[in-house]
């Protein structure tokens, strides 16, 4: 069984797959899933903000968990987000983790309300305390950045291994580094900063659009590892490029999972509020992606699979 010593490199933030009904749809999730254990990733991160997971119920966030579980079968480390504004919430998705085989659970802190950081601490505190598995506490700016200080507060609570550091002031990744534990894992959350996160020794990116190009961003990573620069800063434009053409689409969720379907691979639809496209804006979006892709000369798979159809 795999365990958080292992969640490295580069790890995709697993869209949840709806039918377009808006259902959690078994069958295409497990095709899905298959999909992306085919490449070397490090691993998978579940129920996420790319996961639309707040915008499931407990059972569905649960359901989706036993299905990935059971469709990775130990080949992979998983770590589930269990976050809610609820710590009884948080907890009774923790133990569920737990049950399930994860090898970790991460949360982003309690949001909407002005939670004081002592509130915060306590969230972290009960939920780490309520099983056996290494958190990874995760820090957006859209559930409020916690300070370096705080984050070196939360280290110290047993069973905190880590943090997703999902900012762009990247000196504090090698603050976090020397204000915590050694041994204290360090995630970096932006896909914009892929490169830049890998060359201040991460142990892993975890990402949206790792479900979609983990081939170019495996080349990031070797690319960064093996010290050449140049490939590597190559490489980071052209992700980027597609990152802001998912980005601008207005509804980035449902262009991940647009292009995934038209390579076909079973990604499914975006939940409301979150929008799909028309057909005329798919094609049009399809057709960036495929423009972009021979400009420049990436030889993405997912490009190559819509090409085959």
């Amino acid at each position: 069984m795999k365990t958080i010593l292992d969640f490295k490199g580069v790890i995709p933030a697993v869209l949840s797959v709806f039918d377009q009904e808006e259902a959690l749809d078994e069958k295409s999730t497990r095709a899905f899933i298959r999909h992306l254990i085919q490449y070397k990733i490090g691993g998978l991160y579940l129920t996420g903000s790319t996961g639309e997971a707040f915008l499931m119920n407990s059972e569905e966030r649960k359901r989706q968990v036993e299905i990935v579980m059971d469709e990775v079968g130990g080949t992979l480390p998983v770590v589930v987000h269990v976050g809610a504004i609820s710590t009884k919430e948080s907890i009774a998705l923790a133990e569920h983790a737990q049950l399930s085989g994860a090898a970790g659970i991460s949360s982003v802190p309690p949001f909407y309300f002005k939670f004081s950081e002592e509130q915060i601490f306590s969230y972290y505190r009960d939920i780490a305390q309520s099983t056996d598995l290494p958190m990874i506490v995760y820090n957006i700016p859209l559930a409020g950045m916690m300070t370096v200080g705080m984050i070196e507060r939360l280290s110290q609570i047993e069973n905190v291994k880590g943090v997703k550091y999902t900012g762009t002031a990247l000196y504090e990744v090698t603050q976090i580094r020397d204000a915590c534990k050694s041994g204290f894992q360090i995630y970096g959350g932006c896909d914009e900063l892929g490169s830049s996160n890998i060359s201040l020794g991460v142990d892993g990116i975890i990402g949206s659009f790792y479900n979609c190009i983990p081939d170019l961003y495996l080349k990031i990573w070797d690319a960064v590892k093996h010290s050449d620069v140049e490939s590597a800063t190559k490489l980071q434009h052209k992700a980027l490029r597609i990152i802001m053409l998912g980005i601008q689409s207005g509804s980035m969720m449902a262009c991940l999972k647009l292009w995934l379907r038209h390579a076909g691979i079973p990604a499914g639809y975006a939940r409301r509020p979150f929008t799909n496209f028309t057909e005329d804006e798919e094609t049009s979006l399809v057709q960036a992606l495929l423009d972009l892709d021979k400009e420049e000369a990436i030889g993405l798979d997912i490009a190559k699979l819509i090409n085959e159809r």
